[in-house]
Order: structure tokens, then sequence, then C-alpha cells
């Protein structure tokens, strides 16, 4: 397995830090249509002895998803990052296919372990969510069904698979979070077991694949370990992180104090045969990063970091 991070900002410091810690490679936002971009990105992360494991976050896909795409700019623009990506030598794409949002919390401060700061969600008090979160402020009033959601995401397979096939480039989707039936008038299809073994089943290919959120997995009521060999060969990507909750009323944990046995995750990650890229996923705020982004700032990942390549470690078969 290749632990990765995304680094916010990827700069020097954080680039170095992340080296320092064995981290194998970084995950990049969507910048643009640009291969140039993609290529300085590749070129500043192997200059530390790393190299770019996936892209994920951003894309030009929200019409997509809504069925709206109709001059097909937004399929268009899929396509040609797929062959920047191949031409950059970046072979796996995450992806979600939540209707007019992100990932969405509405609580950001929630006190954890020795002050630290984690964020969680409450169905309740979603309609505050949308001025909370950065990634949903422009949540459109549009709503969808979920017949309609599930034929736009069949229609995009089809359209999209032929082309990650041809470059390369898997394809991974990553679960609705929170894993709600709908969220904003908008049905969600990504927060199941079975949605999963759909989605692979829409496209039968090795590009069409799945990324693993264990939080994500776990609010859903799934058993982590059992769940990661029920999907088995479809996961190629893994969002290493745990939540305790529910789907409608949850909150985010430290990597080692959570409900799920990570230890045991990552055995059935190795029988089932997994061997790419696995991030921290939400981390922890520590003393001093009040004021960073949610989710997202270093000092957490450097825990996360830690504790597990002690797991990859101690899980080696011997």
């Amino acid at each position: 397995m290749l632990l990765g991070s995304v680094l916010t900002p990827i700069n020097e410091r954080n680039l170095r830090l992340a080296a320092q810690c064995g981290v194998d490679g970084i995950v990049a936002r969507y910048s643009g249509p640009s291969f140039e971009a993609l290529l300085e990105l590749r070129k500043s992360v192997e200059a530390h002895g790393m190299r770019v494991l996936a892209v994920e976050g951003y894309l030009p896909i929200e019409k997509i998803k809504l069925g709206i795409d109709h001059s097909g700019e937004e399929i268009t623009a899929m396509k040609n990052l797929l062959r920047n990506m191949a031409k950059a030598g970046i072979n796996l794409l995450c992806y979600n296919f939540m209707s007019g949002t992100d990932w969405v919390r509405t609580r950001l401060h929630i006190p954890a372990r020795g002050g630290a700061l984690v964020t969680g969600f409450r169905l309740d008090e979603a309609e505050r969510a949308v001025s909370l979160n950065a990634a949903s402020a422009a949540i459109s009033r549009e709503t969808i069904t979920t017949g309609a959601l599930w034929a736009n995401l069949e229609r995009f397979l089809r359209e999209i698979i032929p082309v990650a096939e041809e470059c390369g480039v898997t394809m991974a989707m990553h679960p609705d979070d929170p894993p709600l039936p709908a969220f904003m008038g908008k049905a969600r299809i990504m927060n199941s077991v079975e949605g999963f073994e759909r989605l692979v089943a829409l496209v039968p290919s090795e590009r069409n694949a799945i990324c693993f959120c264990l939080g994500t997995f776990a609010t859903m009521g799934a058993d982590i370990p059992e769940t990661i060999r029920r999907l088995g060969r479809h996961i190629r990507y893994v969002h290493f992180r745990d939540a305790r909750g529910t789907a409608e009323a949850f909150e985010e944990t430290f990597h080692d104090n959570g409900p799920t046995d990570m230890a045991e995750a990552i055995r059935a990650l190795r029988e089932v045969g997994f061997s790419g890229p696995m991030r921290p996923d939400h981390v922890p705020q520590l003393d001093g990063e009040e004021d960073g982004e949610p989710g997202y700032t270093m000092l957490g990942r450097l825990f996360a970091f830690g504790y597990i390549r002690g797991l990859l470690h101690a899980t080696e078969p011997r």
C-alpha cells in the first residue's frame, strides 16, 4: 500500500514534512485544463522524492450530475483531464456524485481529545451548513430524483470509462458524505454498500472502481472489515478516517480513537489484495491551527502519517 496525502497548501514546507514522515505521494486538486500545471506539480513533488498519486476535488462535473451538461462542456473537460493525467503519469481520479454540493458539516469546531477540534454533522442543523461550509456555499436549488441521478451516472460512465481505459486511468467513486438518501432536495445514490455494487455493475471495467472512505462507510452503519472483503477488488483508493455516529448525526474522531478497528481494516485490505494509495482524511485541528481549514490542517496529518505507517508495519505478513 502507498501512503498518500493532500497538502493544504502544496508548498515547500509541507512537501518536506510529508517526505520526512515517509509519505509516498501527493494527491492533487483539479486546477483546470492545463497540462503544464499538472506537469509542474509533478516536478515539484518528485523533487522531494515522492510522486503524484491521484487527482481529486473541484472537478468540472456538477452539470453532468444534474443531467444539464447540454453543451457537452463538462464531459469534454473530464475527458481532457484523463488524457492530461495519462500524459503526466497519474493513473487515479477520485470523484463523487453528490449533486449540488460536496461533503457537508454543520459543526466545525467540536472539542475532542486534549482540546483538539473536529468536525461533525447533524441533519437537524443542515440548513446552517450552507453558510458554514465553503464547499456547499453555492448549493443549487434544482431537485433531482434517485432514478434520474442513476440515469445520469450511467450515461456519464458509458461516456467516460472507455476514455479511462484508453488512458489507463482508474475512476474511483467516493461515497456521499453524509450518506443520506437525499440532501437539500436532491437524491443521493452512493450511500450504501448495495449502491456501490450497483455502480461497478453499471459499466463493468477495471477502470470503474471505488474509493473506500472508512469514515463514510462507518456512518452508513457498515461493518468496515466485512465491507472491504465484500467490495474486494473494486477498491482502488482508500480515505483513511473514522467517525462516530450515524448519517443523520456524527462527529469525526482521531484516527486511533474512533469506533472502527483500524488494524483489522488494514488486514482486510491486505486480504483483498489492495496495494493502491491510502490517505488520511479530515484530520483534527491541533493546538495552534484553530484558524486553519477544518479537517485539512497539517499537524493532524503528521499524527495520522505515523499512525498509518505503524499499522502498515504491524500488519505486514510474516
